[in-house]
């Protein structure tokens, strides 16, 4: 009889424990969301200073020549900001083939294509695709980092659904084209057409912008000079599109 009852004060107090904790738990969880939303609010861009005037640096730019004053072993910041009329539609063409088949379609999060990543790095037993559109790119390359946190590709997303409700595709593919690296200190296309090829964006031709579109993701490691298999076989993938 005692035994029964001690144990029945014992299941009482657990379930007590239990919903202190869950009313604790949940409101924890409700100041964690209310911080993340004012930090939210103080990173969210002015919209309008990226949907028309001049070119913006990004983040990365910034914090490369942040390093680069640091690093004797690091080239100089190459960056030469040029409108989107001023770059080849092939090489537009090859950057969407290689990064962003859906571009022009999505609202700026791929879901049928983070579903098929998800489904392939779920039978790999590893991360292999992260599905990440030009868009989420964008703004991960213009106000974030490269951290791979979860609460950083949180705030990833929502500041590309921000963006692809205040700006245009074109928009965002000119921001994209402009601020993508394509080797150490090569920011941008027209950087990259000079650095690698010596010639600017605008006399790009073919099999040009496919070898620099063939540089993304991994630029430093893969590009038109260091011709890694990885590299060639990229090459190979991004020239089926023509």
């Amino acid at each position: 009889m005692a035994f029964r009852l001690l144990r029945k004060l014992g299941s009482l107090f657990s379930l007590a424990a239990l919903e202190r904790y869950w009313r604790w738990g949940w409101r924890l969880l409700l100041v964690a969301l209310l911080i993340d939303i004012g930090y939210l609010y103080g990173i969210w861009p002015d919209w309008e200073l990226y949907r028309q005037g001049p070119l913006q640096q990004s983040s990365f730019i910034q914090a490369y020549r942040t390093e680069q004053a640091r690093r004797d072993d690091w080239p100089r910041l190459r960056w030469n900001p040029t409108p989107l009329a001023q770059i080849p539609h092939v090489m537009q063409r090859a950057v969407v083939a290689a990064e962003d088949s859906r571009f022009w379609q999505h609202g700026g999060i791929d879901w049928q294509a983070l579903r098929e990543a998800m489904q392939h790095n779920y039978e790999q037993r590893r991360l292999v695709y992260g599905a990440s559109t030009i868009s989420q790119q964008t703004v991960k390359n213009l106000f974030l980092t490269a951290s791979r946190d979860p609460l950083r590709k949180w705030h990833e997303a929502w500041l590309t659904l921000g963006m692809e409700q205040n700006l245009s595709k074109r928009r965002i593919l000119e921001h994209y084209l402009n601020i993508a690296e394509f080797g150490r200190g090569v920011y941008g296309v027209d950087a990259a057409a000079r650095f690698y090829y010596g010639i600017p964006a605008s006399r790009l031709q073919g099999w040009q912008a496919i070898e620099l579109a063939a540089s993304l993701p991994s630029p430093v490691a893969n590009n038109p000079q260091t011709r890694t298999r990885a590299f060639l076989r990229r090459v190979n993938r991004i020239r089926r599109y023509f």
